[in-house]
């Protein structure tokens, strides 16, 4: 039920609180099941409950919506002015409906005010019945509170829009009363049939709603058969038939052995779901809150759950190059302040040596405290989003020359952004404006942005939080911890069959049985530096030793790695490896030993820059994984960061699809993020709107990627005018080192950074530059391809994929509505 909990849970709502209506012929076969399993008490069954979608066009209300900006501070001085606004609305709103002859007597109008606190940019809309200015105010507080889990008690608040809904009740009524059942005339079942439950096969009557009365109740199981749907009453359920003739069904919540910490393999599953959905959930709270372009477009952000010694236990599909480093950034916080940790606490982090990935991915971690323990966290939340600017050498913070930390911008080792339930802003702002104490540096670009983006960032938290005491307070800590491990378990046995599977398939290849087999790779950055690995996998033991002895030494730009980054490359590997549905958690590296050489590329000095090694390295160190396993050919082998931006508060940051490399029996996507990043690109219409940029090409790049009996994706070709001077950074790697293929599979192509000057010359910018971009110059990105897998046989004609490609832009939702309209 995870998608009805999404639009409940998700918006704000305790579904527990509601009832669950339906509709529909076959709704009411299903509705006692999901409102169990939903936690709902009441199910009701309208008797149109089969046209109903019809019923309602004709019952539906007319509503008359009127909203004008305001922009005033809401308080005495100022409250008759905003009365008198929302007061003229009504008034003309009710005009109007009456104009459509209405009665004046039976319009309803809603009043509403938009509020925000000064200095924020999210406003929450809120209405009251009274006319008071403190009652709009107090709900305001109220909803702000339960929102981001912290108020700003001597902010001025800002009424954005007064807004007002005039609605007019439809003439149409349905409010027909049936009779009361006789005493002569009993109730009768039509025939008993036998229907399968929970516990089997159960004689279940049949009963008819047009031989219903009022007041009828009939104890489950049961079923109602009306001429539009058929109602299925399950055991432990009492249906009642209402005066109207509706059925409201009253559910019995078996009370489980819900205090059992045996392993059961329903409540495994069910477990697994809930885990997944409060990170689900925590993710589009972010999404709606967050005002960034970055976070709110392009959904550079992740969002997790982790357990009470800081270990993943599940996450959203997010951004995998966060997941496994978000694990070591709570283990850190647990290390470093976690006997300090108080309820109402929230720590935010983004330093490389506190599991951070690189310093623009912001991380704010918030303990989740029980009643049953209050001592110490019993969970964590998390969520890790990538802030478009936090200072440093160049808009963006993404400088391509950067050498150490400190000009990559704001550093946050163990910050308490909320200290007992206090946002402290005037803190933050300090630690944010620090990087332009460095030499050649600014502080960020985007303060206003990055206060409001780390708000949403906690409000996605606190939901998490939230749902996380729920789901213990109905099924009590003892036994959500203990499927929490179970889940884990299940995440480790699942990687230690995969490493098995990895030994017999080697040993049946060689002809001969191994215990042990060591896997080698190797791959280059552009500049040479090399990345080895060895895999060790010692059969008898399902364990396997990640050995990255002879990587090369740290080096003197940013395209460094801390080790939080090789963690989770290893996690993200081997949950792709694996053929079933598990989530990605910390019980997949249990069976895992990793070795990385002090002071080289992918465990460097804490002061070292970073910046790249998370777009980069990163994607390369997949590459060099997947090789070793000989899972498929490279990919694009980065993530094609761009920057740009101004010292004037605008700054924009994306990164680019390019092709996936092939496998043994499948193609390689085109135009794509592939392996560690899963942003997707900002809408052409949104880029130009706030950006002062036209986007002139956005396409694929035919024929890049390489050929193979199964070929590598394509890369895509990219170009963006700016119409404004700005400086356009790019952190970009495979453009001197092809993106490989396997078993005979050919190369993809490399990628090219070129800029085209107003007056028609070209330059080849190499992978790493910062460069000015004068009004009418134009950026042309050439992504990588992915590479190809296998040998093409000779007679297959190499230029297939073209017709692959033109058969392809015939599917999808399109080409179905085209189908259906040609057919008729």
């Amino acid at each position: 039920c995870r998608p009805i909990r999404a639009l409940t849970e998700g918006k704000g709502f305790d579904r527990r609180d509601h009832v669950l209506a339906c509709f529909g012929g076959a709704g009411g076969q299903h509705a006692c099941a999901i409102a169990r399993a939903l936690g709902m008490k009441t199910v009701f069954i309208s008797r149109f409950a089969g046209v109903l979608s019809a019923l309602g066009l004709a019952l539906a209300d007319v509503v008359h919506e009127m909203q004008e900006p305001s922009g005033k501070v809401i308080n005495s001085d100022n409250w008759s002015n905003i009365l008198d606004r929302l007061n003229y609305l009504s008034k003309y709103g009710t005009d109007e409906l009456v104009k459509q002859e209405y009665d004046r007597k039976s319009i309803i109008v809603e009043k509403y005010l938009n509020l925000r606190y000064e200095g924020t940019d999210c406003a929450l809309m809120c209405t009251s019945n009274g006319d008071l200015a403190e009652s709009f105010i107090d709900i305001f507080v109220k909803k702000y509170k339960e929102q981001f889990g912290f108020i700003l008690p001597d902010r001025p608040i800002i009424v954005d829009d007064i807004r007002i809904r005039a609605l007019a009740k439809s003439a149409m009524s349905i409010d027909r009363k049936i009779d009361v059942r006789s005493k002569d005339k009993p109730l009768k079942e039509l025939k008993k049939v036998k229907c399968y439950f929970e516990q089997g096969f159960v004689d279940t009557p049949v009963y008819l709603i047009e031989e219903l009365y009022a007041h009828d109740d009939i104890s489950g199981p049961a079923i109602i058969i009306d001429p539009s749907c058929t109602i299925v009453v399950e055991p432990n359920c009492e249906a009642k038939i209402t005066d109207c003739g509706d059925i409201r069904i009253a559910i019995q919540h078996i009370k489980e052995d819900t205090n059992s910490t045996e392993l059961d393999l329903i409540r495994l599953s069910i477990f697994q779901n809930r885990f997944m959905s409060i990170a689900e959930q925590c993710g589009r709270v972010l999404q709606l809150t967050a005002i960034s372009t970055n976070i709110k477009e392009r959904l550079d952000f992740s969002c997790a759950m982790f357990g009470d010694d800081g270990g993943l236990v599940a996450n959203a599909p997010h951004i995998p190059v966060h997941l496994g480093a978000m694990q070591d950034a709570v283990q850190y916080q647990m290390r470093a302040i976690g006997k300090d940790l108080r309820d109402g606490d929230v720590i935010l982090s983004n330093h490389p040596s506190a599991g951070g990935s690189h310093l623009p991915d912001l991380t704010v971690i918030t303990p989740v405290f029980h009643e049953s323990d209050k001592t110490k966290p019993v969970f964590f939340v998390a969520s890790r989003g990538h802030h478009a600017d936090i200072g440093g050498l160049t808009p963006g913070s993404m400088p391509p020359n950067s050498t150490s930390l400190f000009q990559e911008g704001a550093q946050f080792l163990s910050f308490k952004i909320v200290e007992q339930g206090q946002f402290k802003e005037k803190e933050l702002i300090e630690k944010l404006n620090e990087p332009g104490k460095q030499e050649n540096c600014s502080a960020t670009r985007t303060l206003m942005h990055n206060i409001a983006d780390l708000k949403a960032q906690i409000a996605a938290n606190l939901k998490g939080v939230k749902l996380v005491q729920e789901l213990i307070d109905i099924y009590s800590l003892k036994v959500v911890q203990a499927y929490m491990r179970y889940i884990q378990d299940n995440a480790e046995t699942a990687v230690k069959d995969l490493l098995k599977s990895v030994l017999h398939s080697f040993s049946e290849k060689e002809h001969k049985h191994q215990d042990n087999i060591k896997l080698h790779a190797v791959d280059y950055m552009d500049d040479g530096s090399k990345i080895c690995l060895c895999i060790d996998i010692d059969g008898q033991h399902s364990k396997a030793k990640f050995d990255f002895t002879g990587t090369s030494e740290q080096v003197w730009y940013n395209w460094n790695a801390p080790r939080s980054i090789t963690n989770s490359a290893i996690i993200y590997c081997l949950r792709a490896m694996i053929a079933h549905e598990i989530p990605l958690n910390n019980g997949c590296m249990r069976p895992i030993e990793v070795i990385l050489p002090p002071g080289s590329l992918l465990n460097p000095h804490k002061d070292a820059a970073v910046v790249g090694g998370n777009v980069l390295t990163s994607q390369r160190l997949v590459d060099v994984i997947l090789h070793a396993f000989g899972a498929c050919a490279a990919s694009q082998g980065c993530m094609n960061n761009i920057t740009w931006g101004d010292n004037k508060a605008t700054s924009y940051y994306e990164t680019v699809a390019g092709g996936a490399g092939a496998g043994p029996n499948w193609h390689g996507r085109s135009g794509v993020h592939t392996h560690m990043t899963n942003t997707r690109i900002t809408d052409p219409e949104i880029l130009e709107k706030r950006f002062p940029v036209v986007l002139q090409k956005f396409c694929l790049r035919p024929f890049s990627g390489g050929q193979g009996k199964y070929r590598g994706g394509d890369g895509v070709d990219r170009r963006i005018l700016f119409r404004r001077t700005m400086t356009l950074s790019m952190l970009t790697d495979r453009r001197v080192h092809h993106p490989y293929g396997l078993c005979g599979g050919e190369n993809g192509q490399c990628g090219k950074n070129l800029l085209k000057r107003v007056d028609g010359r070209l330059i080849n910018l190499g992978g790493k530059c910062s460069v000015p971009m004068e009004p009418g110059d134009t950026f042309i990105l050439l992504t990588p391809g992915g590479g190809g897998f296998g040998k093409v046989n000779d007679e297959e004609d190499k230029n297939s994929e073209q017709t692959e490609f033109q058969s392809f832009i015939e599917r999808g939702s399109l080409f179905d509505y085209k189908l259906t309209q040609e057919g008729v």
